[in-house]
């Protein structure tokens, strides 16, 4: 990875977000999405995001598409913060940086055509010199993802929930984007549709050399389709590391609960599961100590009174752990 180039770098993110008391007497809260989130994106590379609910994966994906502005660090897009680009920079920034979401239909408009829906991002950018070659490279991009000039004319609520993603991928294809931030594009989709919607990634990807973040808490998808793998708990990254070598040596003890859930291949495979006992700590408030402590069994008094940083246990594997060398 070392050899590859740097398109994005996210360093030291912070995002807070306000919880308004309902009593004036009473102070606001705040409540911690995001604590000290800093990694590399590489060209071309598939970078994965796992976390369980809550733990600020999805508030990460939408800062790096500028839908939430960041309390406080930087995210450089090319060598550049995204957030003091103005004018033609800043909209060119937008075309490349492109986001798919979770719910397939919530993302259509469903008074809007598929034609339209894709049709309208190259109108947003200024692509096509008229409405006949946006119309054009509309049809282009629906056939790249599978579907052809009948699925056109059709509305969100006649497509199968695979058909609307593959109308949302056209739509984020179509303005050639670099980036492509995939925000659990396929859980809400049937097992066997999966399939075919991860396959089309890998297909995509490798045609037009793009580069994801994939946003998943499925285990097994993310095994597949990433080469490197960040893992997330509670706003903070706790490990980070190649695809294959995180899952065959897992060396945070939240990690390692984690990929011991994962269902054997064999059924005569024995594999011991790692347990975490008790509740996921409130992201609101003052953060001290391990965000994992409350239920890790190695804590000590020194993870509950001290934050591990993310640190190189050697070969780029970045762990945040006291008891990780």
């Amino acid at each position: 990875m070392e050899s590859k180039r740097v398109i994005m770098k996210v360093e030291n993110l912070h995002k807070d977000f306000v919880i308004h008391s309902k009593k004036l007497t009473e102070p606001n809260k705040m409540l911690h999405a995001l604590s000290n989130v800093s990694f590399e994106i590489y060209e071309g590379e598939t970078l994965g995001v796992i976390g369980e609910s809550g733990c600020g994966k999805s508030t990460l994906g939408r800062c790096l598409v500028q839908l939430h502005k960041p309390t406080s660090g930087t995210i450089l897009y090319q060598g550049k913060d995204l957030w003091s680009l103005k004018g033609q920079e800043q909209k060119q920034a937008r075309r490349n940086i492109q986001m798919i979401f979770q719910d397939p239909y919530s993302s259509l408009d469903p008074k809007k055509t598929a034609s339209y829906s894709v049709e309208e991002a190259m109108k947003v950018h200024g692509i096509g010199e008229n409405n006949r070659e946006r119309h054009q490279r509309a049809l282009d991009s629906l056939q790249e993802v599978g579907l052809d000039i009948q699925h056109m004319e059709r509305y969100p609520h006649e497509f199968s929930g695979g058909q609307r993603q593959r109308v949302n991928i056209a739509r984020a294809l179509s303005i050639s984007p670099k980036l492509i931030v995939c925000d659990e594009p396929v859980s809400a989709l049937d097992v066997s549709i999966q399939a075919q919607v991860i396959n089309l990634f890998k297909k995509i990807q490798q045609e037009r050399k793009l580069t994801y973040v994939f946003i998943s808490h499925d285990l097994g998808i993310v095994k597949y389709i990433s080469d490197r793998i960040i893992i997330m708990y509670l706003g903070r990254i706790v490990e980070m590391y190649t695809s294959h070598g995180l899952y065959s040596n897992p060396l945070h003890p939240y990690t390692q609960a984690l990929l011991s859930a994962i269902p054997p291949e064999s059924p005569f495979e024995r594999r011991e599961r790692v347990l975490l006992e008790g509740d996921i700590p409130s992201p609101i408030g003052d953060q001290v100590g391990c965000p994992l402590a409350g239920r890790c069994p190695k804590c000590t008094e020194k993870c509950k009174k001290e934050t591990p940083e993310l640190k190189d246990t050697g070969d780029g594997h970045l762990v945040a752990c006291f008891f990780v060398s």
